[in-house]
């Protein structure tokens, strides 16, 4: 007879039914109840799976080993050991890894919220389970750090330059409704490398008046340390930046810190003056371009019309139209130059479309066509401006004689409405640059291919009985400056040679305009005596590698050449800015913002976006239907 065993109560039954464990799984029933100490756990996670069987998954390969509350770590340990060694996992720098990162956030114009994404979080942790995740607002104080630790090197390199430092400067707002006041640099370091760097992109109160703006950049130029170094400062045209220039003026001569007092500190920004000349000439004939302006519109509101023009054209390639904006001349350059390419074209597409009633007529695209001719000059003078890593000043004189060339054979035209353009834009041309701005002139001097001798021809070409006294005024005022520089820097004697000054056309750059300039050069001269090319490059004197032959003269060119004739800088970091300061980071506290653009521009120079290209109108591509040959083109 089996002995019955006694059942247990339900008081007194102590495992019936699986035991949580520490870490929120289940553990068998009979398992004491136990906690995960060992480091190990710091690399596994465990699950159950379909099945109600525990496992422990290795975060590094995601390998799982069958886990019990009785199960030892020693397996895990190996696999360890061996997964840390096929992966290469190695202990990361807090300090470093968060430094990196905030260059990344410079660079990319990340959010600060950027560190705390999960899926970002997770893919980290994935490659180096040693990564330790931060905040936002430790991200924001490490882009603080970087600023600061590259300020303090750009302060040093101040230090250390030999030349002195030109300005530009400009005010913005923000999409937040935020103004902001950029100060930038620009000056020849001492390895001769032409600079560019945001010195101040900081926030500026309403209103922004002439004495507003001249204390702020005031205090920066003394947190910077180089108010004493000072050269030139570059604006628009603005009222209030009339008056800013001469209270900072003011205010920096009163240590002397000036060349020249000041004469030379305050530079127009050419740029600004060009548009100011042809928008006013574009006014007059705004109605010359309304039939052409009608085209590209009627054509891109219609893909069929688009394929019938593409149709018309018969070559391979793309079909490209421009519509201009129109208070930026540049764009109604454009939309010229795309419409002339495409004249005869537009013409059959007259034909072929009976509803199109804007193909201008012969005579039309004639002004068209001499209108562009005009406006080309100040396109490409507009375009060399745009460089930021090269020195413009000297090429600066060139482009303005061609523009005036250009003007004075066109006042006359025998089309009456070219010739009341030509008229209006003299005038404005007059105004601003009846003697050619003497400090820029002096960029062209010290370009040795023109020096005064060339120079003296231009203003032949212009107006031979006032040449010369031009030419003496500008003599009178570069002894003037070198006066200034020879009191601070030591002179080396100057070695005296017969050096001929003559340019061959070898060295010239690839520019129409200097070209043009250069026709007027002396070789003819050299032909006349007799002496081949061979003759003259042999009778040249060799080239002298002291780099401190001409002393303070060499330091004077260093700051001519380096002054900036535009605002490009300037805009350049307004751009990068609208990207900074987005519809979506409208809140970015003012010193954030600074921190994030002017370490972006030391770091990384400035960016130029493609989406720029888009506001100069919107483009019409079509591919022609039926490619043939090139000499087919309309």
């Amino acid at each position: 007879m089996e002995e019955s065993i006694p059942m247990e109560n339900e008081e007194n039954n102590l495992h019936v039914g699986p035991v949580q464990s520490s870490t929120g799984t289940s553990q068998p029933s009979g398992s004491a109840k136990r906690s995960k100490t060992s480091s190990v756990w710091n690399y596994f996670r465990l699950d159950t799976d379909d099945n109600g069987e525990e496992k422990a998954h290795c975060v590094k390969c995601s390998k799982s080993y069958v886990h019990t509350g009785t199960s030892g770590t020693s397996n895990l340990k190996r696999h360890l050991s061996i997964c840390s060694d096929e992966r290469r996992v190695v202990h990361i720098d807090e300090k470093i890894a968060r430094k990196k990162f905030s260059r990344v956030i410079i660079r990319h114009n990340l959010p600060f919220l950027c560190v705390e994404y999960e899926d970002l979080r997770d893919y980290l942790s994935y490659l180096n389970p040693d990564y330790k995740c931060y905040t936002r607002n430790t991200a924001a104080a490490d882009v603080i750090k970087t600023w600061e630790k590259e300020k303090q090197k750009l302060k040093v390199e101040f230090e250390k330059i030999p030349s002195r430092v030109c300005l530009t400067t400009d005010c913005w707002s923000a999409l937040s409704g935020d103004g902001y006041l950029v100060l930038t640099a620009h000056y020849v370091d001492s390895k001769w490398v032409l600079n560019s760097k945001i010195l101040s992109f900081c926030d500026i109160l309403p209103p922004h008046t002439g004495d507003a703006l001249a204390s702020r950049i005031h205090e920066c130029l003394k947190e910077w340390g180089i108010e004493r170094k000072v050269f030139t400062l570059t604006v628009d045209n603005a009222t209030a930046n009339d008056s800013m220039q001469e209270i900072l003026k003011d205010r920096l001569n009163l240590d002397k810190n000036l060349v020249c007092e000041g004469d030379y500190f305050h530079v127009r920004c050419c740029a600004h003056i060009l548009n100011l000349i042809v928008q006013d000439g574009l006014d007059v004939i705004s109605d010359a371009f309304a039939k052409i302006r009608d085209t590209v519109k009627y054509i891109k509101a219609s893909t069929s019309r688009r394929i019938a023009l593409a149709d018309c054209v018969n070559i391979a390639g793309e079909v490209v139209l421009s519509l201009d904006v129109q208070n930026r001349w540049n764009s109604t350059y454009v939309m010229l130059e795309k419409a002339l390419k495409y004249q005869r074209a537009l013409n059959r597409f007259k034909v072929v479309d009976k509803n199109y009633r804007h193909c201008p007529s012969s005579e039309e695209w004639k002004r068209a066509n001499i209108i562009f001719e005009i406006l080309k000059p100040f396109y490409s003078i507009t375009t060399l401006m745009s460089g930021r890593s090269y020195s413009t000043s000297n090429l600066y004189f060139a482009h303005i004689w061609k523009i005036q060339c250009v003007l004075e054979v066109n006042r006359g035209h025998e089309d009456t409405v070219i010739r009341m353009m030509i008229s209006r834009m003299r005038e404005k041309f007059d105004k601003y640059w009846e003697e050619y701005s003497v400090l820029l002139a002096m960029g062209a001097v010290f370009d040795p291919r023109m020096k005064l001798k060339l120079l003296k021809k231009c203003y032949d070409e212009l107006d031979p009985f006032t040449s010369q006294e031009k030419i003496d005024h500008l003599e009178s005022k570069l002894n003037e400056i070198f006066e200034e520089y020879k009191k601070k820097y030591h002179l080396t004697p100057v070695v005296r040679t017969s050096f001929n000054s003559r340019v061959s056309g070898q060295g010239r750059e690839s520019y129409g305009v200097l070209d043009d300039l250069f026709e007027l050069d002396d070789m003819q001269d050299v032909m006349d005596e007799g002496k081949s090319l061979l003759d003259v490059y042999l009778d040249e004197p060799k080239l002298d590698m002291r780099s401190r032959r001409f002393g303070a003269l060499t330091y004077m060119a260093m700051d001519v050449l380096s002054v900036p004739i535009t605002m490009v800088a300037s805009e350049s970091s307004f751009s990068i800015g609208a990207h900074v300061i987005n519809k979506y980071r409208t809140r970015l506290l003012p010193s954030n913002v600074q921190a994030l653009l002017s370490t972006r521009s030391w770091l990384y120079g400035y960016v130029i976006d493609d989406e720029d290209d888009n506001d100069q109108g919107e483009m019409v591509t079509i591919r022609a239907a039926t490619p043939t040959s090139m000499e087919q083109q309309i």
